[in-house]
């Protein structure tokens, strides 16, 4: 297989990191791919926590709080790539200044303007707040499937969303029928 051909898109997929991976950066990640193409990927660790919340995001960029809910929300390391930018995934209940649709019900923004509405509760209610994001240039996200990086299931919104971060890896996994745990470190092809 030509791994520059891209057969099919991995948008809404999760990408669950491999244990041979223990060692590089993407060690027991889940990431959730927003945009792939022959361009290459795009995608955001969604279970990686920061010891950042998003009420130093709010001082740090002096937007003013009135008693927001989301204040000690946790913001994740969504990837190496831009570590000083901020992503936010949520539900479609809005739209933003910066707001790509990814499926029917949920959003990528990466515009100021959503932080506001953050800081005043007034939504999004379902999100997460990531810094940087995991890239992948043309063809490098499939040669990557191909050599056992990673393991792709379709996305679910529930585990993005209502699970604790802790939790999601192991419930993308059990989609598959698998337990991380019983995967072998050592790689190989049949």
């Amino acid at each position: 297989m030509d791994v520059n051909k891209l057969p099919c898109s991995l948008k809404n997929q999760f990408l669950i990191s491999m244990p041979h991976m223990r060692y590089s950066g993407f060690s027991n990640t889940l990431t959730y791919v927003c945009e792939h193409d022959e361009q290459g990927a795009m995608g955001l660790v969604i279970n990686r926590p920061t010891d950042i919340s998003l009420g130093e995001i709010f001082k740090q960029l002096n937007i003013s709080v009135s008693a927001s809910e989301h204040n000690k929300d946790v913001i994740f390391a969504g990837g190496p790539v831009q570590t000083d930018r901020g992503f936010i995934l949520h539900k479609n209940d809005q739209s933003w200044d910066s707001t790509i649709k990814v499926t029917h019900n949920i959003s990528l923004t990466t515009s100021r303007d959503i932080l506001a509405y953050l800081a005043d509760t007034h939504g999004p209610y379902s999100c997460l707040v990531a810094l940087g994001y995991s890239g992948w240039g043309a063809g490098q996200l499939e040669e990557e499937i191909s050599n056992n990086y990673w393991l792709t299931v379709p996305a679910s919104s529930e585990i993005i969303f209502d699970l604790p971060y802790d939790q999601r890896l192991k419930a993308a996994a059990a989609q598959l029928g698998i337990s991380l745990e019983q995967i072998s470190p050592h790689s190989g092809h049949a």
